[in-house]
């Protein structure tokens, strides 16, 4: 496995690989089960594998958040070293943006709700890093997780845009014994927090059953006024919305493929999650 932080080295590498599928899973590190199974999935479907480790400023909107957000590419070099990945891709700021990248993207409804509302300019930051990634490294196909449902929308989306090849390939949510979300930010919940942040899963599982004798409203009232309950737990949204464009649904035979999405501040540490209904 081979680990370069400049642009114009990997370039270098990859020039020697033409003719070899390129899979590319992007992540911010502080790497866990989660991340390694999308390079997993990724080693098993193309004969090379990349995976960055980038902590982008700019889908920030909290400077805090930033600054606290887990950093540890030591450890994720070495957790990767077991996956089969081929090669690790860690750029500073610099390498990534050497100009002020200043492109903007219009995402209309999908951009200005859920999390486009509640983090202002999250996304167009997620467009500018996953675009500026695509072009570097050219790859077949990219591999992201289910749990940020709305980035995976988006970066469909930017792929559409920029009329990319390249294949934009959905893995599942993996979790914790206790069902909560694998996340990066799951490290800096304290015990009392982790302990409540696991009815999350708990509630939107049981959610899922209220389809044949609740409705919609009726749904998304419980699942809220439950979670505020709980010690520690804050809902940000709850939203159940159609699983292509997000638009809300007021009733369940209102679209075939329906999904429930969730933002839940444990203590100060924000969690995401979705359930399939």
């Amino acid at each position: 496995m081979k680990v370069f932080d400049n642009v114009k080295d990997l370039k270098n590498k990859l020039i020697l690989k033409t003719g070899y599928s390129i899979g590319f899973v992007p992540t911010m590190g502080a790497l866990h089960e989660g991340h390694l199974s999308l390079v997993r999935n990724s080693v098993e479907g193309n004969d090379i594998t990349i995976v960055s480790i980038f902590v982008n400023p700019k889908q920030f909107n909290d400077s805090e958040d930033l600054k606290k957000y887990p950093r540890n590419t030591e450890k994720d070099i070495e957790l990767l070293k077991n996956t089969g990945c081929d090669i690790v891709f860690t750029p500073s700021e610099n390498e990534i943006y050497p100009d002020e990248d200043e492109e903007y993207f219009a995402f209309g409804y999908l951009e200005e709700v859920m999390e486009g509302k509640f983090r202002p300019g999250h996304f167009n930051g997620v467009a500018q890093v996953v675009s500026c990634l695509f072009r570097i490294i050219k790859p077949n196909n990219a591999y992201f997780g289910l749990k940020d449902f709305q980035q995976l929308a988006i970066v469909k989306k930017v792929t559409e845009m920029l009329d990319f090849s390249i294949n934009i390939i959905a893995c599942p949510i993996i979790r914790e014994e206790d069902g909560l979300a694998m996340s990066s930010r799951n490290v800096l919940l304290s015990e009392e927090e982790r302990r409540s942040a696991a009815f999350i899963s708990k509630i939107l599982l049981q959610a899922r059953d209220f389809c044949n004798i609740k409705s919609v409203a009726e749904t998304k009232k419980w699942v809220i006024d439950i979670l505020n309950k709980i010690p520690h737990l804050s809902v940000e949204y709850f939203e159940i919305v159609d699983d292509t464009e997000l638009k809300k649904v007021e009733a369940w035979y209102d679209r075939e493929n329906i999904i429930g999405c969730i933002a839940v501040k444990a203590g100060n540490i924000r969690l995401i999650d979705n359930i399939a209904f």
